[in-house]
């Protein structure tokens, strides 16, 4: 390959599943080599970090199944369809596993969790001025719905206690952003 770029010349889906994609790449390689490299595709994700009027933030316990435990995560899921907006996904996923609905939502930042292997791509809100509504959890969820302080969060990040990296990112980011000021 005289051009010296990545080029992916054939493409094998090996498993097609509910959440991923998983495919085998064949790709040609800028020295001219050629590798066979494995990616999952994902439709996309939205998560958001729901800020309490005291301050505290909504999190959601759930068993995760590849850990084998539960984790405290922020709320998130899957966009419904390729092209759904991201905050739309977000607000939705917020309201059905919180139960409480927000009056601002603000894009916080653009996360991809394994980009070694994977192009998931998840968009993190903040959202604002919530209100009490209803959950509704879809017929595999089973949640908790707790409410942290963010200097609690931190602390539980540092001490390895949240692992979740998507999780990590929005709380580090909020404290940094709307806490510290710091851009």
């Amino acid at each position: 390959m005289a051009d010296g770029k990545y080029e992916c010349i054939d493409k094998k889906l090996i498993h097609h599943g509910a959440i991923i994609d998983y495919y085998q790449k064949t790709m040609s390689l800028p020295n001219g080599k050629t590798e066979t490299w494995d990616a999952v595709e994902h439709v996309g994700a939205s998560a958001v970090l729901a800020v309490m009027e005291d301050g505290r933030l909504l999190m959601v316990r759930q068993y995760r199944e590849p850990l084998g435990r539960e984790l405290l995560e922020i709320p998130a899921g899957k966009l419904d369809c390729k092209g759904e907006p991201f905050e739309q996904a977000a607000v939705r996923e917020m309201s059905e596993e919180t139960g409480y609905d927000a009056g601002r939502i603000e894009h916080l930042l653009t996360f991809y969790p394994t980009v070694a292997y994977s192009n998931e791509r998840i968009e993190i809100y903040a959202a604002f001025d919530l209100k009490k509504g209803q959950q509704h959890l879809d017929d595999d969820e089973e949640l908790n719905v707790e409410a942290w302080k963010i200097s609690d969060l931190v602390k539980m990040i540092r001490d390895g206690e949240i692992v979740d990296g998507k999780t990590i990112a929005a709380v580090m980011t909020y404290a940094a952003v709307y806490l510290h000021g710091e851009y």
